[in-house]
């Protein structure tokens, strides 16, 4: 088995054929990121795996791999002349349990294609099982017909990957749970809950005195009008779009509070109330349990060290 240390945060950037710009994937080993014992001692307790990221969100991939002393995986992702997608993998994959992360967000539609691509690549190279780590499922909201000729997307999202060959889905926070359904593959859906009790429980002082509250329009105005002294707004998936920032700065919270299932850095910098709760810990742990073939259910209601 090859060891995949903790890598560095060194990105090289490869030119492909075709004159098309591409982006190299992998992180080399660094010596400041754990002892060389550490790492063949992660590597007995998991063997056989390999870990790639997509173009998403990179940030998100290398701290799952921190979590499980892992290097991620070489992987080019390029686009030719005419915007086609094209993923080389950089290494051997046969036989190995195969795990690409990769969230729904930026650009949606080009990321979804480069991770059906990147699974069916890992099947055709013989890996033995493919688990897609989709922390924010694209189309998820699309989950029903709401009006007549409306499309299902999130079941043909469903659809294409499976028949790309992924073998398992793994995310968090279903839109809707019956999304679950949509599949003829396994699907673990975890929870952002444990993170969140945790941040409160860490970050509001008077957290014993708070009340929670379902939102709706003009909620956050009526809580101060009853006299509440600080809201928070917690959320998992936080898109932001349009003038959600503007509005955010304009509004009485205390405090934004989403989770990085989506990558936030931009909007952090933009608006101060913007804070972000790390789930890369949910993630990696779920990655392990599915890899040692362990229950996952304990993920629903604890957050791991």
């Amino acid at each position: 088995m090859r060891r995949r240390g903790r890598g560095g945060e060194e990105e090289e950037e490869w030119r492909g054929r075709g004159g098309g710009e591409s982006h190299f994937l992998g992180w080399a080993a660094s010596e400041d990121r754990g002892s060389v014992s550490q790492s063949l001692g992660a590597a007995a307790a998991m063997p056989n795996i390999v870990l790639f990221s997509g173009s998403s969100h990179r940030d998100l991939s290398q701290r799952v791999a921190d979590r499980l002393g892992l290097e991620l995986g070489k992987v080019v992702t390029k686009k030719f002349s005419n915007k086609e997608t094209c993923v080389e993998i950089g290494e051997s994959v046969r036989g190995e349990d195969v795990y690409i992360i990769q969230s729904g967000c930026g650009e949606i539609n080009d990321n979804l294609m480069e991770l059906l691509i990147m699974i069916n690549a890992c099947k055709f190279a013989s890996s033995s099982r493919v688990t897609a780590v989709i922390p924010c499922f694209p189309y998820a909201r699309q989950d029903k017909k709401d009006k007549s000729r409306a499309p299902i997307s999130a079941k043909l999202v469903a659809n294409m990957l499976s028949v790309a060959g992924a073998d398992h889905i793994i995310t968090m926070d279903l839109h809707a749970s019956q999304i679950q359904g949509f599949f003829d593959i396994p699907v673990d859906n975890l929870y952002a809950e444990p993170a969140v009790l945790r941040w409160i429980k860490e970050n509001i002082p008077e957290w014993r005195n708070s009340i929670v509250v379902s939102p709706d329009a003009g909620g956050a105005k009526r809580l101060m009008s009853a006299g509440a002294t600080k809201i928070y707004a917690i959320l998992t998936h936080g898109i932001f779009s349009g003038p959600a920032i503007s509005r955010i700065s304009n509004a009485p919270f205390e405090a934004v509070v989403v989770t990085n299932t989506i990558p936030q850095e931009g909007k952090m910098n933009v608006c101060s109330k913007v804070q972000v709760i790390d789930i890369s810990m949910i993630l990696a742990e779920a990655i392990r349990r599915t890899h040692n073939g362990e229950s996952v259910s304990y993920l629903f209601s604890h957050v791991p060290l």
